[in-house]
C-alpha cells in the first residue's frame, strides 16, 4: 500500500477550518470534551480489529502484543481522563499574599487552541492516538500526521477518525517528510511530536518561527547497568522481554549493557535461555515476533553486527525482514552500534572489571542524556547511580515498566526530548496555566498609589 500526500492546499483548508471551530468556542464546554472522549473510546472498539490486522501487515505484530502496547493504553488513557478531566480543568483558588490584599487569587486551565500531532512508526497507534486524548480533553483541535512507514496502520486511523469527527475538529493528513515541511510552515498553538532527536530539532525550528510550545519525545541510547549483585536470571528474564518487544523498535528499549565481569558469563547464557523460553527455540517461526519496518531498518541493524563479536545470536533474513535477538561483546565506544540509536534487537555489552559504579556513572554522563535508565542489582546502589546521572525516566531492576503508570511523567530531558504526558500531564501538554487576580471594590488600600505614603510600612509587608 502506498499513502499519498496531503496537498499543502488541503492541510491550509483543514488548517482554517479547525482555527474557526476552536475560535467558535465549541471545545470548551466540558460536555463536549468527554462526549467526544466517548466516541474516541467506541471507535477504539469498533476499529479495534481492523487496527491489530494492519498492525500484523506493516509490523509483524500479534494481536495479543497490539493489545497490550496500543489498543489497552489508548484505552486506559480515555477512561481515566474521562473519570478526572473536569477535576483537572477547574478553576484553583490560590493563597494570597497580604500585599495583595483584598485581591483573591486563581488558576484557570484554558487549552492552547489548534494543535498539531505528529507521531512515528514503531507504536503507529498508542503514539498517535494517546497525545489526542489529551488534546481532546483539554479542549483542544488536532491535526494528526501519522508516519508513511505503516501504510496500513496510516489509513486505517485515518478511515477511523473521519468516521468518528468532523474535520473542523480532529483530522488526519497524510505523507511522507515533505508533507511535515508543510505542517511545520503552519502556525499551530501546540505542537506534540514524537520521532528521533534530529528530526525533533527541525520541529523545534520551525516551531521557534512562531514562538510556538512543543513537545518533544524522542529517543536516544538508554543504558542498561547489570551490577554483580543483580539477579542475574530474573534480569536476563526482562531484558529478553524488553529487547525482543516490538523486535527492539521501542523508544524506551535497553539500547546497551554496561556489565560487571563477574557476572557476564551467567548473564549470556541465560539471556539466550530466556530469549529461548518465549519465543521458542526457533525464534522466527514466533508469531510473537516483530519484524523490521522496512528494508532500509534491516539493513541499517543488520550492519551493527561487524561492530562486536557475536556472543548470542546473529542470524537474520532480508527476505522477512527477521533479525534474532543478538548480544555483541566488546564494540568500540566510538562505532555506529554505540554512537546511533540502535532501535532492532542487537544488543551491544560492554564488560567493566573495576570500580563499577563509577565506571558506569563516567560512561553515561559522557554521553547524551538518555530517554530511559536501567538498573539491575542492590536498590541502594541503584538510587546512587540514578542520584549522579539522568534520563527521562528508568526503573530498576525492570525494564520498560515505568511507560505502564500513568500517574508519573513519560518523556525525555535535553538530547532525548523535553515536556510530559500520560494521564494528567496529557491534559497539561495541551493547556495554558492562566493566572487571575480577583479584586473586590469595597477596599482601596492606598499604600500602592503614588506618591506612596507609609512607604517604611509597605516596606515591611513586601
Amino acid at each position: 500500500m502506498t499513502i499519498e500526500n496531503t496537498t499543502t492546499e488541503r492541510i491550509i483548508t483543514i488548517r482554517e477550518a479547525q482555527k474557526a471551530y476552536f475560535k467558535s468556542g465549541a471545545t470548551l464546554d466540558y460536555g463536549f470534551r468527554k462526549e467526544m472522549l466517548k466516541k474516541l473510546a467506541n471507535a477504539m472498539g469498533k476499529w479495534e480489529k481492523k487496527l491489530s490486522e494492519a498492525l500484523w501487515t506493516d509490523l509483524h505484530k500479534s494481536y495479543e502484543e497490539a493489545y497490550l502496547t496500543e489498543i489497552s493504553i489508548v484505552t486506559g488513557e480515555i477512561r481515566n481522563h474521562m473519570r478526572h478531566f473536569r477535576k483537572w480543568a477547574r478553576r484553583e483558588r490560590k493563597c494570597s499574599p497580604l500585599k495583595l490584599f483584598p485581591s483573591r487569587s486563581y488558576i484557570v486551565k484554558e487549552p492552547l487552541g489548534n494543535s498539531l500531532i505528529i507521531s512515528p512508526w514503531n507504536y503507529p497507534v498508542q503514539l498517535l492516538l494517546n497525545p489526542l486524548v489529551g488534546a481532546i480533553s483539554s479542549g483542544c483541535t488536532a491535526v494528526l500526521k501519522p508516519s508513511p512507514y505503516v501504510p496500513t496502520v496510516s489509513k486505517v486511523i485515518e478511515d477511523m477518525i473521519s468516521d468518528t469527527f468532523e474535520e473542523k475538529y480532529i483530522a488526519v493528513v497524510q505523507g511522507n517528510r515533505d508533507v511535515n515541511t508543510a505542517l511545520l510552515e503552519q502556525r499551530w498553538d501546540v505542537i506534540f511530536f514524537t520521532g528521533s532527536p534530529s528530526l525533533g530539532k527541525r520541529v523545534m525550528a520551525a516551531a521557534a518561527k512562531n514562538l510556538t510550545p512543543v513537545v518533544l519525545e524522542l529517543g536516544g541510547k538508554s543504558p542498561c547497568i547489570i551490577d554483580r549483585t543483580a539477579d542475574i536470571r530474573r534480569a536476563a528474564r526482562r531484558l529478553a522481554w524488553a529487547k525482543t518487544l516490538n523486535s527492539g523498535q521501542t523508544c524506551i528499549a535497553p539500547d546497551y549493557i554496561l556489565i560487571h565481569k563477574d557476572v557476564k558469563e551467567a548473564f549470556v547464557k541465560a539471556f539466550g535461555e530466556e530469549v529461548r523460553n518465549l519465543h521458542g527455540a526457533e525464534i522466527q517461526k514466533d508469531t510473537h515476533y516483530v519484524r523490521m519496518v522496512s528494508d532500509k531498518a534491516f539493513e541499517r541493524v543488520t550492519g551493527y553486527l561487524k561492530d562486536g563479536r557475536i556472543l548470542y545470536g546473529g542470524r537474520h533474513d532480508a527476505e522477512t525482514r527477521f533479525i534474532e535477538p543478538t548480544l555483541l561483546d566488546s564494540p568500540a565506544p566510538d562505532s555506529p552500534v554505540m554512537t546511533e540509536e540502535i532501535f532492532g534487537p542487537v544488543f551491544p555489552v560492554i564488560t567493566i572489571s573495576d570500580d563499577f559504579a563509577q565506571t558506569v556513572i563516567e560512561f553515561v554522563n559522557s554521553r547524551e542524556k538518555p530517554l530511559a535508565f536501567y538498573y539491575f542489582g542492590k536498590e541502594s546502589d541503584g538510587w546512587e547511580i540514578i542520584r549522579r546521572t539522568t534520563s527521562g525516566g528508568g526503573c530498576i531492576n525492570d525494564a520498560i515498566m515505568h511507560i505502564a503508570n500513568e500517574n508519573v511523567p513519560f518523556g525525555g530531558v535535553g538530547n532525548s526530548g523535553m515536556g510530559h504526558y500520560h494521564g494528567k500531564l496529557s491534559f497539561d501538554a495541551f493547556s495554558h496555566e492562566r493566572a487571575i487576580i480577583a479584586t473586590g471594590n469595597l477596599i482601596d488600600l492606598p499604600f500602592r498609589y503614588m506618591p506612596y505614603k507609609m512607604f517604611g510600612l509597605v516596606k515591611k509587608i513586601l
